[in-house]
């Protein structure tokens, strides 16, 4: 339309560069563009009533044939050099012989060096006015930009399957051939966008065909046999049998793709291609019965409604991510047969990558797999309990002559479980936030120094914080470690005031620790209940389907639950809050909060903030493990006394017998 305007106004440029994909009719065009500009007839007579060429009179039948003096038409791969182009611009000055204007039609002119161009630039730039150039490419972007800007350029896409199909179809019929849609939709396909490819395949494939009553036969078997290649079924097969892990299927296949003379680099781009249309059926949502597969997918996908369907049922068998997988494991391979010698080998190992790729777990699922303290598993429903033990004190600077009396009392406080850790992430979060209802078993030991007056037992800091009194277990006196040493220096300490001192120093601690932290008896209830709606928010996204990274985002979110909203607390950035907690996990999440009963709570999801006050407290050393017991050393607690030092790391130099 715009050459059709400019041709009524007679606005005519003196560069054109027409670009596209292959075989779409640049150089047609040009050769039309300059028939309408030769032509003898003028514009709104009644042998040319618009800017169309009439192609009746002289200088359009002669363009037309290719025999006109005054349109040159040049191979520019073939005639690339400065010379050619000096010989074109000393020709150019000269005006036509007949027609008003001396066209010249560089074909493929990307293919002109640098120096050409150069030496063609200045007549670009200061042309006569019976000179037009018009430059035919299918890489527009290999001209110098310095000719790009003194030409007007116009980009033609590739033609659509349905135009191609449509236009084969009329062929058929005017050529009396018989072609069955399967046969024709393998023609357009091959064509790939491309008419003329598609036309020469077409040619080649009525030459090689079985006449019939005096019309040739095509059909889809005969075309495959022709351009090379295998049914789309059978790639449909191999990725049938990747689904349900069977190695020695897809080998199977292979083998008998291979055995009956077909190319593995062949295989490899075709099966490419299958990738591709699988991974966009899946994006578009294009059902196995072909549904949804009109609109923006049918532009998505150049293929018939048969292949459209097949390419559906392949895409049901995998998520997205698996198919993306697939398709990069395969370019891989298609590279790689480029340059190597035994192609069969690396075809065959390709495909088994596939297999491979199926099998692999998320990594959630692998975490969760490995034993949590002591080697042991815990058990569904128990969570794993803890051992921590108090530094033991430094002995007196001033000890009493002969052996000190010490008497160690050991209490140990368990509080039953009420929840089993559902993740890794979880059982992480749980080390660092008390619930009352988790498990702890934590014996606390107690030295008693003794000295020449009243005992006075000294009550380590505790790692875990007690903020509700708890069941205390006493030893009785044949439990007790008692030595006496000298006399004179001993003191002995009836066990009722020993047990009554030590039971009143466990709830002074408890109160300086809840007088801390500044959680009442309430703040806890609702501590809990925000870990309760943590729970159900977090399994709700891990039933759901690829839903695993929102779910371990909110498992490592703080959760606190006031009288109007649930305060989520993440620790994703402002910008990947929305890009990880998307509409779709939102909702999902109100959903569980909202069968589980605190639906009339607003969710409020709060990005983190980077500072020092946020960067995470050192875990706990699992009981049992090698961390564990270098901080049970007396060598390192002197040094935690003493120095104050910390330990990041800790290597196992024993021997794992």
């Amino acid at each position: 339309m715009t050459l059709m305007n400019a041709l009524t106004q007679r606005r005519i440029a003196h560069g054109y560069i027409f670009s596209g994909h292959r075989g779409i009719g640049k150089t047609t065009i040009a050769r039309i563009l300059a028939m309408a500009l030769n032509c003898r007839n003028t514009i709104g007579s009644a042998v040319r009533p618009t800017a169309e060429p009439c192609e009746v009179c002289e200088s359009c039948t002669e363009i037309r044939a290719g025999n006109a003096v005054d349109v040159i038409e040049i191979d520019a791969a073939t005639n690339r050099g400065i010379d050619e182009i000096r010989e074109l611009r000393d020709a150019a000055r000269y005006r036509p012989a007949r027609d008003k204007y001396k066209i010249y039609i560089l074909d493929e002119a990307h293919q002109i060096t640098d120096a050409a161009f150069n030496a063609l630039l200045k007549t670009l730039e200061e042309p006569p006015d019976h000179i037009v150039f018009m430059m035919a490419t299918t890489q527009p972007e290999d001209i110098p930009q310095t000719v790009r800007s003194r030409c007007q350029h116009f980009s033609f896409h590739a033609v659509k399957l349905v135009d191609i199909l449509g236009e084969l179809r009329g062929i058929a019929e005017r050529e009396d051939v018989d072609a069955d849609e399967a046969a024709l939709s393998l023609l357009a396909e091959a064509g790939d966008g491309s008419m003329r490819d598609a036309l020469s395949i077409m040619d080649q494939a009525i030459a090689s065909a079985p006449v019939e009553d005096g019309r040739a036969r095509l059909d889809a078997g005969q075309i495959r046999e022709l351009m090379g290649t295998v049914p789309n079924a059978v790639f449909e097969r191999i990725l049938e049998a990747v689904d349900g892990n069977r190695s020695a299927e897809v080998i199977t296949v292979a083998n008998q793709l291979l055995d009956a003379g077909n190319s593995p680099a062949q295989l490899a781009r075709q099966f490419v291609r299958y990738l591709r249309n699988t991974v966009i059926a899946k994006i578009a949502g294009i059902g196995v019965d072909g549904a949804g597969a009109d609109g923006v997918a049918g532009e998505l996908l150049q293929i018939s409604a048969d292949e459209q369907r097949r390419a559906g049922r392949s895409a049901a068998l995998f998520s997205e991510e698996e198919l993306t997988r697939f398709l990069q494991v395969m370019l891989k391979t298609f590279d790689e047969l480029g340059y190597r010698q035994e192609q069969r080998f690396h075809f065959e190992l390709g495909l088994l990558k596939l297999v491979h790729l199926r099998r692999l777990l998320p990594i959630e699922a692998v975490l969760s797999q490995f034993p949590v303290a002591g080697g042991a598993r815990p058990g569904p429903g128990v969570a794993t309990a803890r051992t921590v033990s108090a530094p033991a004190a430094p002995p007196p600077r001033n000890p009493v002559s002969g052996a000190a009396t010490a008497r160690v009392l050991e209490t140990s406080a368990t509080v039953a479980s009420a929840r089993p850790a559902f993740s890794p992430f979880e059982r992480d979060q749980s080390r660092n936030r008390f619930d009352e209802k988790a498990v702890v078993a934590a014996p606390i030991v107690i030295p008693v120094v003794p000295v020449a007056g009243p005992v006075v037992p000294i009550a380590a800091p505790m790692p875990v914080p007690v903020v509700v009194p708890v069941p205390i277990a006493i030893a009785t006196p044949a439990e007790m470690v008692l030595t006496d040493g000298d006399a004179k220096g001993a003191a002995l300490v009836e066990l009722g005031d020993l047990a009554e001192t030590a039971v009143a120093t466990l709830h002074a601690v408890a109160q300086e620790e809840s007088a801390e932290n500044g959680r009442s008896d309430m703040q806890l209830d609702a501590l809990h209940s925000a870990e309760e709606l943590q729970r159900v928010a977090v399994d709700a996204l891990l039933a759901a389907k690829n839903q695993a990274t929102p779910a371990d985002a909110l498992g490592d979110a703080d959760w606190t639950v006031t009288e109007t909203e649930v305060r989520v607390q993440t620790e994703l950035s402002k910008t990947m809050l929305p890009l990880v907690i998307n509409p779709e996990v939102e909702k999902l999440v109100k959903a569980a909060l909202r069968d589980s009963g605190a639906g009339a709570l607003k969710l409020v999801l709060l990005p983190g903030v980077k500072s020092a006050a946020n960067a995470k407290k050192p875990r706990a050393a699992k009981s049992g493990s090698v961390q564990a017991k270098a901080m049970e050393h007396p060598i390192v607690q002197r040094a935690q006394t003493l120095f104050n030092a910390e330990i990041r790391n800790v290597i196992d130099l024993r021997d794992n017998d």
